[in-house]
């Protein structure tokens, strides 16, 4: 597969959060205010939400909280057909600490359309070697009910390190972690 990542200016935090990143099927991009209604186009189907706790996002209040926390975190990227140019979902990168050599990818949602096929695949692929560039670790946190979301979380080959509460009181999340290089997922926090 060809990647080819463009670095822009590199945040205060030492690793950007922001990247272009480009594939054979995707291509990565900053959200940028104007991707509202593509995003809740996507995000008001209500299956998207079927495993996971914050249905709300389906509607359009919900979204707004969503999408102006995203817009906000200063590590949301837009997910496009590189075919098209068409907007088919969006993913995260969070709580990058130098310290621990980490950061974390989620928030996460794909267009159904696109759900089981190789841009997941590729999405994350593009992700996570541009965060082995600056960290050894990628951490995921999936709710405990998003068997669908652990399950591509385990096919990268992230390994399940714990259970935790989730931070806004519904239920609990598994935490997976990978390391960089091949074969190297750890399952120690």
């Amino acid at each position: 597969m060809a990647v080819r990542a463009t670095a822009r200016a590199a945040t205060l935090s030492g690793m950007d959060r922001q990247p272009h990143l480009e594939g054979e099927l995707v291509r990565l991009r900053p959200l940028q205010p104007g991707d509202f209604d593509a995003l809740f186009a996507i995000s008001s189907d209500p299956l998207l939400w079927e495993q996971h706790p914050s249905k709300e996002r389906a509607e359009a209040e919900g979204f707004r909280l969503w999408f102006d926390q995203a817009m906000e975190s200063g590590g949301a990227l837009v997910v496009e057909d590189r075919a098209t140019g068409e907007v088919i979902g969006t993913s995260r990168f969070h709580g990058y600490d130098s310290d621990l050599g980490e950061v974390e990818i989620g928030w996460t949602f794909l267009a159904r359309a696109r759900w089981g096929g190789p841009w997941n695949a590729e999405m994350k692929k593009l992700m996570l070697d541009h965060a082995f560039g600056s960290v050894e670790r990628v951490r995921f946190r999936v709710h405990e009910g998003n068997l669908r979301s652990q399950k591509a979380v385990e096919k990268l080959g992230a390994a399940r390190t714990r259970v935790e509460a989730d931070a806004q009181g519904r239920g609990q999340n598994v935490v997976y972690h990978l390391a960089a290089g091949p074969g190297a997922s750890t399952a120690t926090d």
